[in-house]
């Protein structure tokens, strides 16, 4: 779960990026515009994956590195 968030995360992050950078959504690209049903799901998607990442701060280090 740890992994598929940080993924989901890091897309997110780059999606940021295009946006500054390029003026460039991809996400609504690839959904098919911004209020796409698809790009509201991504956009879903790596919002919780952002919030389920905010646990990664707060955990145990030597609990997280034994599993």
């Amino acid at each position: 779960m740890d992994t598929a968030a940080l993924l989901l995360v890091i897309v997110g992050a780059l999606n940021w990026g295009l946006i500054s950078v390029f003026q460039f959504d991809l996400v609504a690209w690839i959904g098919g515009g911004q209020g796409a049903v698809l790009s509201r799901i991504i956009y879903g998607l790596v919002a919780l994956a952002g919030i389920w990442c905010i646990t990664l701060l707060f955990r145990d280090r030597r609990e997280a590195l034994t599993e």
